[in-house]
C-alpha cells in the first residue's frame, strides 16, 4: 500500500466546490465533486474510484453495482422496515447512507481498517448524526466476528484493499462466520470483481453455494461474457429470493444488467470448488484501463 498514516489534506482547483486530497493509510484519497450535481462527491483511492455520495440525496447510487446493492437493500424485508447490517468495507459509507434515508431507524455497523480513510470521509462527508451508524476501524473479518450470533438481516462486503478483494474474505472460514452473524432470513452481499477467464467470479460462486441454499449474480451482459473487467453483485440466503423482482430491477437500471441463479448459475460456476483458507487468492488486479474515465 502507498503511505501510512493520514498526513497533510489540502483542496485542489479554482472552481467552486474543490476536490479534497489527503495521504490515508490505503493510499491517495481524493473526493472529487460531482458537476453535475451540487452536493455530490467521488471518493477516490491511489485514482481508482471507490464510492460516490449525494449529501444532498443519499437516496441516489451513481455506481452501477451499488444500485444492484441498493436493489437488495430494498428487497430484503418490506419498505421502511429498520434493518440490522453489517458493511464490510467502507468507502464514503454510501451504503449505509441509503439505508438509513430509505429505512429510518435501522441500525448498522461500518468496518473499515483503513482508520485514516474514516477520519477523512468524516471530516468531508459526515454522517447524519441521528443515523445509527456505528464504524469500526478494524480488519473486516476482525470486526464480523464482534458481531453477536443472528444479529444481523444483511451483512454486505464490499472489501478492497488497493483494487483486489483481500484473499482472507473469499473462503468458506469466512462465509461460516457470516453464517453466524446473518439472522436465519438474513442475507449475504458482495460486491466481487473479475475479469477474463472469470476464474475468481466462479470460485466465489462455488464458495458461496457450499454455504447457501439459494444464490443469485447480477452483472452487466459483457462481464458475463467475460469480455471485459467488472463488477458482479453476488447475494446469498437460506430463504428464498425475490428473483423475478431483483431481475426487473437490474434490466431497468441505466445500465442494465442481467440476473443469473438456479442451473444457469451453476452452470456458470462451471465446475469451479469451493475456496478455503490454505488456498485463498486475493481477486486478480484490474487492467489500468478500468480506470480510465
Amino acid at each position: 500500500m502507498a503511505g501510512k498514516g493520514r498526513g497533510k489534506q489540502q483542496r485542489v482547483g479554482r472552481g467552486t466546490p474543490e476536490a479534497v486530497v489527503g495521504q490515508v493509510d490505503g493510499g491517495l484519497a481524493e473526493l472529487a465533486p460531482d458537476r453535475e450535481r451540487a452536493e455530490a462527491w467521488t471518493l477516490l483511492i491511489d485514482g481508482a474510484p471507490q464510492s460516490h455520495v449525494d449529501l444532498a440525496d443519499p437516496g441516489y447510487l451513481d455506481f452501477a453495482y451499488q444500485r444492484r446493492i441498493g436493489h437488495l437493500i430494498d428487497l430484503v424485508a418490506p419498505a421502511r422496515q429498520p434493518l440490522n447490517v453489517v458493511h464490510l468495507g467502507g468507502g464514503a459509507f454510501t451504503l449505509a447512507r441509503y439505508t438509513a434515508a430509505g429505512r429510518p431507524r435501522s441500525t448498522q455497523q461500518v468496518v473499515e481498517i483503513d482508520a485514516g480513510l474514516v477520519a477523512f470521509v468524516r471530516a468531508h462527508l459526515p454522517l447524519d448524526p441521528q443515523a445509527r451508524v456505528r464504524v469500526r476501524a478494524v480488519d473486516a473479518r476482525a470486526g464480523l466476528a464482534k458481531v453477536p450470533d443472528g444479529w444481523a438481516d444483511l451483512v454486505i462486503a464490499d472489501v478492497f484493499s488497493g483494487a483486489r478483494t483481500p484473499a482472507h474474505l473469499t473462503s468458506t472460514e469466512f462465509l461460516d462466520d457470516v453464517r453466524r452473524a446473518l439472522a436465519p432470513t438474513g442475507w449475504y452481499v458482495a460486491n466481487l470483481a473479475d475479469g477474463p477467464p472469470l476464474a475468481h467470479l466462479r470460485g466465489q460462486i462455488a464458495t458461496a453455494a457450499a454455504r447457501f441454499e439459494h444464490l443469485a449474480l447480477a452483472a452487466d451482459p459483457v462481464v458475463w461474457r467475460g469480455k471485459r473487467f467488472g463488477n458482479a453483485v453476488l447475494v446469498a440466503a437460506d430463504r428464498e429470493l425475490p428473483l423475478a423482482e431483483f431481475t426487473r430491477r437490474v434490466a431497468s437500471d441505466p445500465h442494465p444488467g442481467r440476473v443469473e441463479h438456479g442451473r444457469a448459475l451453476v452452470d456458470f460456476a462451471g465446475g469451479a470448488g469451493p475456496v478455503h483458507d490454505a488456498s485463498a487468492q486475493p481477486s486478480p488486479e484490474p487492467p489500468p484501463s478500468v480506470f480510465h474515465r
